[in-house]
């Protein structure tokens, strides 16, 4: 048994992130004010976009993401099943539907080679997903969104550090906007949070109406005008000094995370029972999660108790989407996305993240393999059926 519990993801906070948060409590702003601006900026140049607007959490960035590209009622956009369910209620909320396109099944994103056979002229968007911290195919997706004339918005809200051919994710090269969280278990936190980055300028002054009740003062700042039907999705000073404070340490974050994947892709090279998804050549992996898939012979669900008995916290990313309850209810009950519901049935992720030692993850890797010994071999002694 171990004697610390080790979750598959969680924050690290420095003493200079607590100093950046009591500077701000003790400033005029605490919201609305001037460290929002300066993390907007910062960010940007970070990923190498003009512009980014923070707000809220990562579900509000989608929203607005998708309502600045002009996703409304009756239309369609195209997004892997394999994902939080924000990915797609994004979309609902705007009244459009939600179209899925199955996944590679050894990295876990969208199977390029099947998205333009999802398209249809309904089609306003798409959105894809980097699964883990590992881009999708960024230049096959563009060649077929500029074929048809549709918007691209990166979910990107696991590959903030990440990169394809050699172009941080965020800088939009490929796309019209990407969406960014910092959800305390991401790469870096401001609690609860998230951001949107374009090179678009219309498309950042929409963003930035709809953040705020669709509301500006445009010749003085006491005549505030609503332009649009906006939202409350501000984040505040306090959130923004953190993220600012973070995101210096970014780089020293992911490196961390890739040396942990490094460690666990060697430990795993040999094995059988318990196989690390696949990274592409091109891609830069951030390694938000470090996923694993079951030999299909193990019970996940009590492989996963198991581990947890022993102080693991393993996690499931993701229940395929179109399975929800609430989607089975409402038109998604005969779709089928075979290679998504495979890697779903299979897929563990274990933990990985910048303050884990040298010692707990020999524990995890022993630990797992023991554990994933014995329910293969409960599993092969089992008589045919």
């Amino acid at each position: 048994m171990s004697t610390k519990y080790l979750p598959y993801g969680k924050q690290t906070i420095e003493q200079d992130d607590i100093d950046a948060v009591s500077a701000v409590l003790k400033s005029d702003y605490l919201t609305c004010g001037p460290a929002v601006d300066e993390f907007e900026k910062k960010f940007a140049g970070k990923v190498g976009a003009k512009y980014a607007v923070a707000v809220a959490n990562g579900t509000a960035a989608l929203h607005i993401a998708y309502a600045a590209a002009g996703l409304s009622c009756d239309d369609e956009f195209v997004t892997t099943p394999l994902t939080f369910a924000a990915t797609a209620n994004a979309g609902l909320f705007l009244g459009a539907k939600a179209v899925f396109t199955d996944i590679e099944p050894d990295t876990g994103n969208m199977d390029m080679a099947q998205l333009e056979a999802r398209i249809t002229e309904r089609t306003r968007l798409i959105a894809p997903v980097h699964y883990g911290g590992q881009p999708v195919d960024l230049a096959e997706l563009n060649q077929v969104a500029r074929k048809y004339n549709i918007r691209v918005v990166e979910d990107a809200c696991h590959a903030l550090g990440a990169s394809f051919a050699g172009i941080p994710v965020g800088s939009c090269k490929y796309s019209d906007m990407t969406v960014f969280s910092f959800h305390p278990v991401k790469h870096i936190t401001t609690g609860e949070g998230g951001a949107v980055t374009t090179n678009d300028e219309g498309l950042y002054n929409a963003l930035r109406l709809l953040r705020s009740h669709g509301i500006s003062s445009p010749d003085k700042p006491w005549d505030k005008r609503m332009q649009l039907l906006g939202y409350n999705y501000r984040l505040t000073d306090i959130q923004a000094a953190l993220g600012s404070s973070q995101l210096g340490k970014l780089e020293r974050f992911v490196e961390k995370r890739r040396e942990i994947a490094a460690a666990y892709d060697e430990a795993f090279a040999g094995s059988k029972l318990l196989r690390p998804v696949q990274t592409r050549r091109g891609r830069t992996h951030s390694y938000h999660l470090y996923a694993l898939l079951l030999d299909g012979r193990i019970d996940r669900d009590s492989f996963i108790e198991k581990a947890h008995k022993t102080g693991i916290g393993l996690q499931v990313h993701y229940g395929p989407v179109h399975k929800h309850p609430y989607y089975q209810e409402h038109g998604y009950g005969g779709v089928s996305m075979p290679a998504a519901e495979e890697f779903a049935r299979r897929v563990v992720s274990i933990p990985i993240y910048p303050k884990l030692t040298r010692d707990e993850i020999k524990y995890v890797v022993k630990t797992l393999a023991d554990i994933a010994g014995s329910a293969g071999r409960t599993a092969w002694e089992k008589p045919p059926q």
